[in-house]
């Protein structure tokens, strides 16, 4: 896996955001497919392959829609490309990927924008608040995949309106020819000798990952899970001491050297380093001890998905030993790692590459985190503003 692109998510349900143009004039109504399984049931209605009549008829169903509507997977994102390409080889299903560099706002805007249309979204890959967020509008339909059950309970719905997929570190990325001495803690980028070189990937009222780091910065200066305003401070700090760069984290900005030192998930930033190598960037990688946060990101199906045995086929796909083990493969931390490593058919090597971490990472709830996007949302500008 290589590099990202700015994905994400972490918007405070209801916040007030300019939707991209995604609900295009003029879009025919979708006929949604309503193939039934051997029971008669509707793929639109199934909430899980054995409801519908087994994987065979799951498969048969998906593969005579033929198409799966995604939007807002980069193909460089923890190994997406693969996941796609795999994918379409096994069913012969063709992914309709919009918009690979849209934010997770983005994605449920198309959920509500295209309700009825043919060019809706079919599945969703959102930072976790949104997938809370979203389950709360009602807008993602109930479905359990084969492994649901091995899913840690503290990361899945209990409706199975969704369920985390892969996640990571907050880590600090660095480019050790531009940066003489890389900074490993958050207390590091507070230095004069960082002026200019501190990044974010997007906005962290719309980015999932620069969100992290505001809340990771908040757990390195004295905050907690109920109190993310630390580390609002903390950027304030960057911006007035010169240190914050606000260009948007990038590839093409990390191999530019535009973005020295890039604050974002450990499999972005490795991947970073595995992609870049051969183009003269040495690009180092540390998860800051004094801000340690992990977190993830969540898959739906859209409830009115316009291909719903498609939608549903790609999550059994996504949650298989070969899918998980392809987020593995592109330095991302698979949910199902655990119960992988348990069945033997966990890519071992592949774990084996990943930053190296101390301890069992914690995880903020749903009312921790909604308060923190509202806390975000009205102080972020404030303190990089000017």
């Amino acid at each position: 896996m290589p590099a990202s692109l700015p994905k994400a998510a972490a918007l405070a349900a209801g916040l007030a955001v300019t939707a991209l143009a995604l609900s295009a004039c003029g879009s025919a109504p979708t006929t949604q497919t309503s193939a039934d399984g051997k029971n008669g049931k509707s793929a639109a209605t199934a909430t899980s392959a054995e409801e519908f009549g087994g994987m065979d008829a799951l498969i048969a169903a998906a593969k005579k829609e033929g198409t799966l509507n995604a939007i807002a997977l980069p193909r460089d994102w923890a190994n997406y490309g693969a996941l796609i390409d795999g994918f379409t080889k096994k069913y012969g299903i063709k992914i309709q990927n919009e918009t690979p560099d849209a934010a997770s706002q983005d994605e449920i805007n198309a959920v509500t924008s295209r309700k009825g249309q043919d060019r809706a979204p079919d599945v969703l890959d959102l930072g976790a608040s949104f997938a809370i967020s979203g389950a709360q509008q009602g807008l993602f339909a109930p479905y359990k995949v084969a492994s649901y059950d091995d899913i840690p309970a503290a990361q899945k719905d209990a409706q199975a309106r969704w369920y985390n997929d892969y996640g990571g570190y907050v880590s600090i990325g660095c480019d050790a020819k531009r940066v003489k001495n890389c900074p490993t803690t958050f207390a590091d980028l507070l230095k004069p000798e960082y002026k200019g070189q501190v990044a974010l990937n997007g906005n962290p009222t719309k980015s999932g990952s620069a969100f992290g780091g505001v809340y990771a910065a908040a757990l390195a200066g004295g905050g907690s899970f109920d109190d993310i305003q630390p580390g609002i401070d903390f950027f304030g700090k960057l911006k007035k001491n010169g240190n914050y760069n606000p260009v948007e984290s990038t590839p093409a900005t990390v191999e530019k050297g535009e973005t020295p030192i890039s604050i974002d998930w450990d499999y972005l930033n490795a991947g970073y380093a595995e992609e870049f190598a051969s183009k003269g960037v040495d690009w180092k990688v540390s998860v800051p001890s004094d801000g340690q946060y992990a977190q993830y990101y969540a898959q739906a199906i859209n409830k009115d998905a316009p291909h719903p045995a498609a939608a549903r086929l790609w999550q059994e796909y996504l949650y298989s030993a070969e899918g998980q083990n392809l987020w593995l493969a592109g330095f991302a931390r698979p949910v199902l790692m655990p119960a992988l490593d348990k069945a033997g058919t966990l890519d071992k090597a592949a774990a084996a590459k990943l930053p190296a971490v101390t301890g069992t990472p914690s995880f903020p709830t749903d009312d921790q985190q909604n308060k923190a996007k509202e806390v975000l949302a009205q102080g972020w500008g404030k303190a990089v503003s000017g």
